[in-house]
């Protein structure tokens, strides 16, 4: 589990196609904390780390990964936005962001917004349902917030940090990016659906006798 704060770029050393996955290898700062089997989130997509030397780290991306994602669009020389699973107790900055990525979007337009920079980037039509005005979204693993909503496409506001610490401030039309909707939405809109598809139903309302039913006692408070 992440959480959408990016700890820093790193560079994409190697990309070997191997059938139909891919092996990277990235640069980075801090590979000398990672250990094989850990988990990174590259560009918002989860990876495990399967071997580690001096400044580096590999992970192999499935054929599932690199069709979701842009990934396998990657060229060595790329920089590509890291960051490492929260920690139990750690404080939540950005939002629960899973690093399973939804789909792909196209950036449209960038300009400048008082110190920072605005973009608008176009979403798959069946991502719409799941994006709303003022919602948590992760863009090539960074936690932003929807600043406005299009028909087909959402504005993101870019404050001067993210552009230094990140790789957003890369982007120009036309470049691709890895989109993770919130978690929590995504949940609600999948089990609303399946109601109305006549699928699981509604829980059980938790009234006295529902848990008297199923064994709790209580005591009721003296009026």
């Amino acid at each position: 589990m992440f959480t959408g704060i990016v700890e820093g770029t790193g560079r994409l050393v190697r990309l070997q196609r191997r059938q139909d996955e891919a092996r990277l290898r990235i640069g980075t700062r801090f590979a000398a904390g990672l250990r094989r089997g850990d988990s990174v989130a590259v560009d918002g997509v989860c990876l495990t780390v399967t071997a580690r030397g001096r400044g580096w780290f590999e992970a192999v991306v499935s054929p599932e990964t690199l069709s979701r994602t842009t990934i396998g669009l990657r060229a060595a020389g790329d920089r590509v936005n890291l960051e490492r699973p929260v920690r139990l107790g750690d404080r939540l900055g950005g939002h629960l962001v899973q690093g399973h990525v939804d789909g792909v979007g196209i950036v449209e337009q960038v300009g400048r917004e008082g110190s920072g920079t605005r973009v608008r980037i176009a979403f798959p039509p069946d991502l719409g349902a799941f994006i709303v005005m003022k919602g948590s979204i992760a863009i090539d693993g960074v936690s932003l917030t929807v600043a406005a909503r299009h028909a087909a496409a959402i504005d993101v506001a870019l404050i001067p940090e993210t552009l230094k610490v990140t790789r957003l401030g890369d982007y120009a039309p036309g470049t691709t990016v890895n989109l993770e909707v919130d978690m929590l939405g995504r949940y609600v809109i999948e089990y609303l659906r399946q109601l109305q598809a006549g699928g699981p139903t509604a829980a059980a309302a938790v009234t006295r006798e529902h848990l008297a039913r199923h064994g709790f006692a209580g005591r009721s408070s003296a009026s």
